[in-house]
């Protein structure tokens, strides 16, 4: 049965477990959470040296994997099997494997939670093998975020660790950090360590405990283009210039693609309020005024040729086609061919 990270996690935290789950995909993030909250919540401290089986798929098999699965717990109501990794096993192809799987999913122990945590890969639903996993587990296929998914995925983060945070702290961690749910979820646990009962998270929390610069961000490179601010652009590339580790030449190239983009989208747009813009390119209201106005300075064919020169930034940096330069003058001279 699939079902989403939510339901999934909304469910282990209410301590209603299934037999099975099959975790797959790309976003490791959500994988890691939900086994991370099944091994922490699904026995009790005193149970978990006798009935937790943690296993890893390099080193051992589905052979391994299901007879651990059909043993029973030790002076407990239930055992827990968790396979980390589980797509390095090297057995997933093999027709007699998959039929001991198979059945297995089709009758599975009561009192054993079996886990697969199949990192990077999925397995194809189109497949009868495929097709049993999906139908006798919890199934979970976990995709990466889009850019626009960003912002309400930390508001709920926040949320569920009932902490409100401002519409100014969430843009400022998603336009910073992008879409690594895993460091997001770090950073969001030491503001946490930082904030007051009732305290709401803020801008000014964000450029003090994650480490962001209050002027020198890819939040305020955007708005200083989108304004056309040449001589705060440039400052702020000069900035990055020099703290390249803080501020990595790849995610400010793929900040400011997003940006440009969403510019394009705007272009596109047949109904331009506020409302409308805002869903259509995943960004709270607050903050459409500042993309129609860098939509207004920056013409349609405008906004495709700096597109462009985002892409030639980027392979430049990586030595492709060009000869390869340090990631300083790469942004300057891209911040220059941007606004002019």
């Amino acid at each position: 049965m699939a079902s989403d990270y939510t339901e999934i996690l909304k469910d282990i935290k209410s301590g209603t477990f299934a037999p099975v789950y099959f975790l797959q995909g790309e976003e490791t993030f959500f994988i890691d959470n939900i086994i991370e909250n099944i091994e922490t919540l699904a026995l009790d401290e005193s149970q978990r040296s006798f009935n937790q089986i943690i296993l890893y798929g390099k080193d051992t098999s589905l052979t391994d994997v299901i007879g651990a699965a059909r043993s029973y717990p030790m002076m407990g109501e239930r055992q827990v099997v968790i396979v980390k990794e589980a797509q390095e096993m090297r057995d997933w192809t093999k027709d007699d494997k998959q039929t001991l799987v198979i059945n297995y999913l089709e009758n599975p122990l009561a009192s054993t939670i079996l886990v697969f945590g199949y990192k990077y890969k999925s397995v194809d639903k189109r497949t009868k093998f495929g097709k049993v996993i999906e139908k006798n587990s919890v199934f979970l296929n976990a995709k990466k975020l889009y850019d626009n998914q960003v912002p309400d995925w930390i508001r709920s983060f926040c949320k569920a660790k009932s902490v409100k945070i401002d519409d100014g702290a969430v843009m400022m961690l998603s336009e910073n950090i992008g879409n690594n749910l895993q460091r997001l979820a770090n950073e969001v646990e030491k503001l946490l360590l930082n904030v007051k009962k009732g305290q709401e998270i803020d801008s000014a929390m964000v450029q003090r405990y994650v480490g962001i610069s209050k002027d020198y961000n890819i939040f305020e490179l955007q708005k200083a283009l989108s304004a056309m601010n040449k001589l705060k652009a440039h400052k702020i590339a000069d900035y990055f210039a020099s703290n390249p580790g803080n501020n990595p030449l790849v995610l400010t190239i793929y900040s400011l693609f997003s940006y440009f983009s969403k510019l394009l989208l705007i272009h596109h747009a047949e109904n331009k309020n506020d409302k409308a813009i805002a869903s259509l390119i995943g960004v709270n209201p607050f903050f459409v005024k500042e993309y129609l106005q860098a939509a207004r300075n920056y013409p349609i064919h405008k906004v495709a040729q700096n597109i462009k020169h985002l892409h030639e930034a980027d392979m430049q940096s990586k030595g492709i086609g060009y000869a390869t330069k340090k990631e300083g003058p790469v942004l300057t001279e891209l911040v220059y061919k941007l606004m002019n």
